[in-house]
């Protein structure tokens, strides 16, 4: 079967799958999986679509016209004739939408959706996961935490009934290449520039600095994989604006810098949820620059360490693909 693949979002993430799903062709055809890029929706490019395939080339050159007639989702995803969707829109983590909408309109008509938005697991991970199932699609979202980090395929396939009981991290690299810019005497807006440069910045950085991300991570963990029901506001958030750029310099100095740390930790049946700014040491204090760490305890596991080094879009793009070979492959 020709899988028609749509794209929602059009910024560092989905066009890093898009060459990797060329570069990828020959591999994935191994695998029985072939496929057409058949439509794009960004706010900026509007709707594109051709449900015989677009031009991968000129798709990334931004040279194929939108639609005028496509007005909204459920007509461009019907007009793609799409069998999986890509979502990688801007986070919004205190509602979870458009992308919710968007995720939905694609299962209940039958298409198969990999994201990479940790909204729509904080707002409504078991609404959508119970559609999935209704609609006999897949509904994966490895790409929502720490790219390059099989985090949810781990859990999932490697340690059936293991029951997660704490996790402490450092999902968030934006915060860290801030925190390093005022180690190195650099101002704020030096920092985030950088982690614009490198492309892992969220749209809105203040969600990155202000512990948002990072808490709508963990929050979606806790949902997904802990058979929780926290919201964002369960969670204890202080971001690193808390800190001075002289605390900053002399942790360094002590041998302890800080990072935001983000934590879980099963109480019972409770689950509690934090993320603030920590000295660290061990493994901790070695993340620098577009790093991530993450480390589980299981009532089976004492202790899993797992660390990304120079995660960013390319590793995130990957997770995606690897969800989308678990939705339609049939050879693995």
């Amino acid at each position: 079967m020709m899988q028609r693949l749509v794209l929602i979002g059009f910024g560092n993430v989905n066009r890093s799958l898009v060459e990797l799903l060329e570069a990828k062709r020959p591999e994935l055809e191994a695998l029985g999986i072939e496929f057409l890029i058949c439509g794009v929706y960004s706010r900026r490019l509007g709707f594109i679509v051709n449900p015989n395939g677009l031009d991968s080339k000129a798709l990334l050159e931004q040279q194929i016209p939108a639609d005028p007639f496509i007005v909204d989702v459920p007509t461009f995803l019907s007009a793609a004739q799409a069998t999986v969707l890509f979502e990688a829109s801007s986070l919004e983590p205190f509602s979870g939408q458009p992308a919710i909408s968007y995720i939905e309109a694609a299962l209940q008509i039958g298409v198969h959706v990999v994201t990479a938005n940790k909204g729509p697991l904080v707002h409504a991970a078991q609404h959508l996961e119970a559609l999935a199932r209704e609609k006999r699609v897949k509904f994966r979202y490895e790409a929502t935490f720490m790219g390059g980090i099989p985090i949810y395929s781990l859990l999932r396939s490697c340690l059936p009934v293991a029951k997660l009981l704490r996790f402490r991290g450092l999902p968030n690299s934006t915060s860290t290449v801030i925190l390093e810019a005022w180690e190195n005497g650099q101002s704020y807006e030096e920092g985030v520039r950088r982690a614009q440069e490198m492309g892992i910045a969220e749209t809105d950085p203040s969600f990155d600095v202000d512990g948002w991300d990072s808490a709508v991570k963990i929050v979606g963990l806790a949902n997904t994989m802990m058979n929780a029901n926290l919201k964002l506001e369960d969670c204890s958030v202080t971001g690193i604006r808390s800190l001075t750029p002289e605390q900053v310099r002399q942790a360094k100095q002590d041998g302890q810098p800080y990072r935001l740390v983000a934590s879980l930790r099963l109480f019972g049946k409770a689950v509690m949820a934090r993320v603030a700014p920590e000295q660290v040491n061990g493994a901790f204090a070695t993340v620098t620059g577009n790093d991530m760490l993450a480390r589980f305890s299981f009532d089976v596991l004492p202790a899993i360490e797992l660390i990304a080094r120079d995660s960013g879009a390319k590793e995130t793009a990957y997770d995606m693909l690897a969800d989308f070979i678990e939705c339609v492959g049939s050879k693995l």
